[in-house]
């Protein structure tokens, strides 16, 4: 040993050696397993051994330490040596103390196990939520060759408010005043976006700012959304057990969450048949929100078309629930600078098919509005609450 660091053998001996015993780990154990090594280990190596032993019982592991690091969203391993996070510009590959495949696979199975669930051949492509507010998701061969692959969602209790959001650089002045003025009239809208684009994020600082006196009913696959708001009701999805009974999906959440009188309903992410319920909620008095994956702005009516289909809907009539019953879609985008409200756009039924008609769009801090812009304004500015 080189005084700094464990030796990677060393450290698997020393581990294996007390994870196989039973008790919390402390240094005395660490020692005694030295010991049986015949090897000399000094008071900061023991520590250091000590720590990281604890780490294989706790949390993320060997990647606690990364996942509580300033900034940090996600977590991708691709193999013991191939391991990337993001802080909100971007992927960027590190270095992380794995091991071998066979850490990384316990380590996975840990994860899981934690979840309630299993990952093994019979189930080798599993996704749960932790304790410490981890989604973890994990598959292992033959599904992905190359090894386990892990990907961890990490959700932050930091909240944030609208204007912190703006000040970070996610919208213009003018932007803030329309979202804001959104929520004040009640409308119904879709955040749109890619993966890590902060679609989450907006929708949360958004619901904050609905009424003190409303209740909000959220409806997630896993729970994400942390609105600061005082009266929230959280509905989970739940996966079936190893015969794949017991599922309650969103679909039937959406249902029951109407029995529940909710001021706004809210679906954390539309990506599948659930999209029909929510319509159906939206277009019966129902005010609510929800969040969707795609790359543009203009891509939304597609993907909500492809959604309807899933629920049995044609495309006029998927064209015709949506028209009806979302007001506008928000598109968020990621730069080199971070994450942006990049346009704001309508959807409208025309001629049986969905269209978008630009409301406005962002770029280069400058806000251009667009042939939308008017029918919209006249919503913000007048009549009555839209739901």
């Amino acid at each position: 040993m080189n005084g700094q660091s464990l030796d990677p053998a060393l450290l698997e001996t020393i581990r294996q050696d007390v994870l196989n015993g039973s008790g919390p780990v402390t240094t005395e154990r660490v020692a005694a397993a030295v010991n049986s090594t015949g090897r000399f280990l000094g008071p900061s190596m023991a520590l250091a051994a000590v720590e990281s032993i604890n780490a294989e019982l706790r949390g993320l592991g060997p990647l606690q330490v990364i996942a509580e690091a300033p900034g940090v969203t996600d977590i991708f391993v691709n193999g013991p040596d191939d391991v990337w996070w993001d802080r909100g510009s971007g992927l960027e590959r590190i270095v992380a103390p794995l091991g071998r495949e066979e850490h990384v696979r316990a380590l996975a199975q840990r994860l899981i196990s934690a979840g309630g669930r299993r990952l093994d051949e019979g189930n080798p492509c599993v996704d749960v939520r932790i304790p410490g507010g981890y989604r973890v998701h994990a598959v292992i061969p033959p599904l992905s060759p190359d090894g386990t692959v892990l990907s961890i969602r990490i959700r932050r209790d930091q909240r944030f408010t609208l204007s912190e959001l703006g000040e970070a650089g996610m919208f213009t002045p003018e932007i803030h005043t329309i979202l804001h003025a959104m929520m004040v009239r009640r409308m119904n809208f879709l955040i749109s976006g890619a993966t890590g684009s902060g679609k989450t994020t907006l929708l949360s600082s958004l619901l904050g700012l609905a009424g003190a006196q409303e209740r909000l009913v959220l409806i997630e696959d896993a729970s994400e959304l942390d609105p600061g708001h005082a009266h929230v009701v959280r509905l989970e999805s739940r996966h079936g057990n190893i015969e794949g009974k017991g599922v309650i999906g969103l679909r039937e959440l959406v249902r029951e969450s109407l029995r529940m009188r909710p001021d706004r309903l809210v679906v954390g992410e539309c990506r599948g048949s659930e999209v029909r319920e929510l319509l159906m909620a939206l277009n019966t008095g129902h005010c609510g929100a929800g969040t969707l994956h795609a790359n543009s702005a203009d891509d939304v009516p597609a993907r909500l078309e492809a959604l309807g289909a899933l629920a049995g809907m044609d495309g006029a009539a998927t064209a015709a629930q949506v028209s009806s019953a979302v007001d506008v879609v928000v598109h968020l985008t990621r730069t080199a600078a971070g994450r942006e409200v990049r346009e704001l756009s309508l959807v409208q039924a025309a001629h049986g098919r969905l269209t978008t008609n630009r409301v406005l769009r962002h770029s280069a801090g400058r806000v251009n509005y667009g042939p939308g812009w008017p029918a919209f304004k006249a919503r913000l500015e007048g009549g009555p609450e839209t739901c």
